[in-house]
């Protein structure tokens, strides 16, 4: 689907296009159904920004959402969240959340969201389906948490299902699974002192700084028990692919802002000056 299609009125699905006007991006059109809401925040830069959430405050069994995403030739579109994305339990069927996106020659798209939080009970999957032309570029984070820890809700899910796909010119760039259910064994003795991991993906000329400088950056060897792990291997010629594991959901947010505290520079306005 492109931006001259209406995005279906079936409960759950929206549709987004960034637009390059001048030296500015726009957005051409955000629309979405109950209970996917789309919030558009001004900002002092020249990317435009949308603000995926839902009504309710979170997912609760059997919500589907569905987001179709398209940033035109040269533009620069941003996706985020208000918070994390809770889903509660879900006693008959799974919450899902499916991205599609296309981002067209010159252009950058960069989704951000905030963490998946699992609580007790809760059945969750995701796909992220992202096509890049040959010159568009790409920052991506995938995270999520052991749910509630403090109410004693750690990794205490029934499932957990997040698959990625990202392709260049019409070629696999990335592929990436991850798949938690205690079916295949208890999820808290697996995850050991882990409570929150996060993917980033960083490809594309206008996100080789970031890609470049996550490669340089010097990371000391873990010591015995490590709140914070991190491995970063290189994704083509002008990318990278981070891993980050952390004993708290702050560790790895912190670790992910500071891996991205070049976005300020490239979009022209830091998307996370007023989060938390």
């Amino acid at each position: 689907m492109t931006w001259r299609e209406e995005p279906s009125r079936a409960p759950g699905r929206g549709a987004v296009s960034f637009a390059r006007r001048g030296e500015r991006t726009i957005l051409h059109r955000a629309r979405a159904t109950s209970p996917l809401k789309l919030l558009t925040p001004r900002n002092h830069g020249h990317a435009a920004w949308v603000v995926v959430a839902s009504f309710g405050g979170g997912l609760v069994d059997g919500d589907a959402l569905h987001l179709e995403v398209d940033v035109g030739d040269g533009a620069a579109g941003l996706l985020g969240t208000q918070a994390s994305t809770k889903v509660y339990r879900c006693p008959t069927s799974a919450c899902r959340q499916d991205t599609r996106a296309r981002v067209a020659e010159g252009a950058i798209l960069v989704m951000i969201p905030d963490p998946v939080a699992c609580y007790a009970a809760a059945r969750y999957e995701q796909s992220l389906r992202i096509d890049l032309a040959a010159t568009a570029s790409l920052v991506l984070v995938d995270a999520f948490t052991a749910g509630r820890s403090a109410r004693g809700e750690r990794w205490d899910f029934h499932r957990y299902a997040g698959r990625t796909a990202v392709d260049r010119a019409g070629r696999p760039l990335v592929r990436d699974a991850v798949v938690l259910d205690p079916a295949q064994g208890e999820l808290r003795a697996r995850m050991g002192r882990f409570d929150a991991f996060a993917t980033l993906v960083l490809t594309g000329p206008r996100a080789a700084p970031l890609a470049a400088a996550a490669l340089g950056s010097a990371v000391p060897a873990p010591a015995r028990r490590a709140p914070l792990l991190e491995a970063t291997s290189p994704l083509g010629d002008d990318g990278a692919v981070l891993r980050i594991a952390g004993s708290s959901i702050e560790e790895v947010t912190r670790a992910v802002r500071a891996h991205l505290a070049g976005l300020g520079a490239l979009l022209g306005d830091d998307p996370f000056a007023r989060k938390w």
